[in-house]
């Protein structure tokens, strides 16, 4: 005896519906916290971004008083000059730290790509600075190296050299400290060139070879545009995660951007403004103003990546 289709039909509609709300439910954790901790969050700093806000008091609404002393100020209120700079040394560290690690990342991951004894043991022990480097017992560590009387200065005087600086508290070289710091923590993207380079077929440099080509010209033309997928994804990675450093400045400084400001990052401004002088409706905007910069200056990466960047349809 056959089935009725309008009984099929509506038992395969039953079915599909099922399954939905099926979904659905299981999904209501991920999305009560999507909602709650991620997009109320956002909505309501934005809103606290245009109010005066000490924490203890209702938010007071003042427009766009926060971003005009940011950025200009005018005759009624006041210029942070401490905003920019804090923005220019974050620019600073990212633009400079962001490409050295890059750089040391990729040389590791090709050392750590031959085939030798113990490589297991070399790549882990390479990645050990990752793991570690963002802790608050690494940067005491680091600025006890490279304090006035300090490992670094040590080694220094035993070279030679008689009175060498105390490296975190003189402006010039405090922001070097860091840097070098990030770069130390290499081990992340290391992994992921090191991935990368696996993937490269191997007859492509045993073709070049009996070309006659160089180890610098297959570098050149066949690791680093059969990695520029990869590159491409470290740079915007590690570009995002350098604008938001935060532990290192702040335990290396003492807290409070020294000397001079010289390591004043703009998520430490961020933080004093929020949580030290409860100035909320400021961070916030300086928050939203960190999105934007991060945003626009992603956006700028994808676009020129697009001339530079092979995926290997060509």
């Amino acid at each position: 005896m056959k089935k009725k289709p309008g009984l099929v039909t509506r038992s395969a509609a039953s079915l599909f519906l099922h399954d939905q709300i099926t979904s659905y439910v299981f999904l209501i954790p991920w999305l009560l916290g999507f909602f709650v901790l991620t997009v109320y969050p956002m909505i309501y700093s934005l809103y606290l971004s245009f109010t005066d806000y000490n924490v203890l008091e209702p938010p007071r609404w003042v427009g766009i008083k926060n971003y005009f002393v940011m950025f200009s100020g005018n005759d009624r209120y006041t210029h942070d000059a401490r905003f920019l700079n804090s923005l220019f040394v974050t620019l600073r560290f990212v633009f400079i730290s962001v490409p050295m690690k890059l750089a040391f990342a990729l040389l590791v991951a090709m050392l750590m790509n031959q085939k030798l004894k113990l490589i297991p043991l070399y790549r882990t022990v390479y990645y050990i600075p990752t793991l570690l480097g963002g802790s608050v017992a690494i940067s005491v560590l680091w600025r006890r190296l490279f304090s006035g009387d300090g490992v670094i200065n040590a080694i220094l005087r035993i070279a030679g050299i008689a009175n060498p600086p105390s490296w975190i508290s003189t402006p010039e070289y405090a922001l070097g400290t860091l840097i070098i710091l990030a770069i130390w923590q290499f081990g992340s993207p290391m992994i992921i060139f090191l991935a990368g380079l696996k993937q490269i077929p191997h007859e492509y440099y045993e073709a070049a070879s009996v070309d006659g080509a160089s180890k610098a010209r297959q570098f050149i033309h066949i690791t680093l545009p059969s990695l520029s997928p990869i590159i491409f994804f470290n740079l915007v990675m590690q570009m995002i995660s350098s604008f938001q450093s935060f532990t290192q400045a702040y335990i290396i400084s003492g807290g409070n951007g020294g000397p001079v400001d010289a390591t004043m990052f703009y998520s430490l401004y961020l933080y004093l403004h929020g949580f030290a002088w409860a100035h909320m409706g400021y961070a916030a905007a300086m928050a939203w103003v960190l999105l934007i910069i991060i945003a626009a200056l992603t956006a700028l990466t994808f676009k020129i990546s697009n001339s530079m960047v092979s995926y290997g349809e060509e």
